[in-house]
């Protein structure tokens, strides 16, 4: 019954949707991270539950620090935070006792955990444990950008509504991280923003793909084999409640291609080697090259949804029909890629303190 992810920097959740409050333990940081404080609320308000597109459910997601961090500033012990859980209405899911929401983790966690699992709003598999690593996130996106590292994410595409590609890529993600719906042209913000309501309106719900950049990452980052950094950031981002499948740089469309368009040719930029274009998605060989590490996420519809479908009444042992009530988001993808950030964040921070120790986060100060 793992929760952990990570090796030298790892996260430890903790809680369920409708309990008392979700949180994590981070283990393995460095003493002397600043907490940006700027960053964790920008994060957190990222995530949250906004109009009509979102979940009519409102949490404050205050992030309280029960360990490790003092006057803003970690300690290099595990840091325990937790974000309590207010606004619950649990009732409404007693009718969904006996019959799994399809697509949903509902059946899965009762073959594995025999019925004993909290099943109120998904549980411990809700979309709601993704507050905790977006707290976590922010920490690590701080010491980051410390290192002039950063990283961004955009609603690429949306129920057949597309963005405008990445361009100047700092500049973009300094754009985006400004912003609450995650796009890069107002045409699309608009468009796909009416596609949410449409789905909502008609009881049904919408995904998408999601694009990442994380800019500043040196050359000869990562392992070889099973620690590549492709292997390390899809077990991250295939954690995420609704992500099932993830390209790098130009990913699928690679198999169609000739071995001279697929190849990126390196050249010279002043004193540094960098490549012509960026096909592989920065990454070769399992390892970071320098250039921007670029990839692609898929968003299924959120699988709760008011219009009837069929399910079986596990207690009965029969086929039934099954409209689910409560209160749920239209569309995640843009909530999701705040979660995207922050597990590229720690992802990307333990992949650093693999290849230059442990200290390399910390703001190299002592007392």
């Amino acid at each position: 019954m793992k929760n952990t992810f990570g090796n030298n920097i790892t996260v430890t959740l903790f809680g369920e949707s409708h309990g008392a409050a979700v949180g994590c333990v981070i283990d393995g940081l460095a003493p002397g991270i600043k907490i940006d404080r700027e960053i964790l609320l920008r994060s957190m308000n990222q995530r949250r539950a906004v109009g009509a597109i979102s979940t009519a459910r409102q949490e404050a997601d205050e992030v309280q620090f029960l360990s490790g961090v003092k006057n803003g500033v970690t300690e290099g012990t595990p840091v325990c935070l937790v974000i309590n859980n207010a606004d619950k209405h649990s009732s409404a899911y007693s009718e969904l006792e006996n019959t799994p929401r399809p697509s949903h983790a509902d059946y899965a966690a009762e073959c594995k955990y025999h019925g004993y699992q909290d099943k109120a709003g998904g549980g411990h598999f809700s979309g709601r444990l993704t507050a905790p690593l977006v707290a976590a996130g922010a920490i690590l996106r701080g010491a980051l950008l410390e290192k002039g590292i950063k990283i961004g994410t955009h609603i690429s595409r949306l129920h057949g509504v597309t963005d405008m590609p990445f361009t100047s890529l700092d500049k973009d993600i300094d754009a985006l991280f400004n912003i609450d719906f995650p796009v890069l042209a107002t045409a699309s913000r608009e468009a796909m923003m009416n596609e949410i309501l449409i789905a909502k309106q008609s009881g049904d719900s919408v995904g998408g793909v999601l694009e990442c950049a994380i800019t500043g990452i040196p050359a000869g980052v990562g392992e070889p084999w099973f620690d590549t950094v492709e292997g390390l950031l899809a077990h991250a981002m295939l954690s995420i409640p609704g992500v099932k499948g993830i390209e790098f740089g130009d990913g699928f469309a690679l198999a169609d291609m000739y071995g001279s368009e697929a190849n990126d040719p390196l050249v010279m930029s002043g004193e540094r080697v960098v490549t012509s274009k960026n096909s592989n998605g920065g990454i070769n060989g399992g390892i970071t090259n320098g250039m921007p590490i670029i990839f692609r996420l898929a968003v299924k519809p959120t699988p709760s949804i008011a219009k009837e479908q069929d399910t079986v009444d596990l207690a009965k042992g029969e086929c039934v029909k099954i409209s689910v009530g409560g209160r749920h988001d239209p569309a995640i993808i843009h909530r999701a890629r705040a979660v995207v950030d922050a597990l590229a964040a720690i992802t990307v921070a333990d992949l650093l303190t693999v290849r230059f120790g442990t200290d390399y986060l910390s703001a190299g100060e002592t007392k």
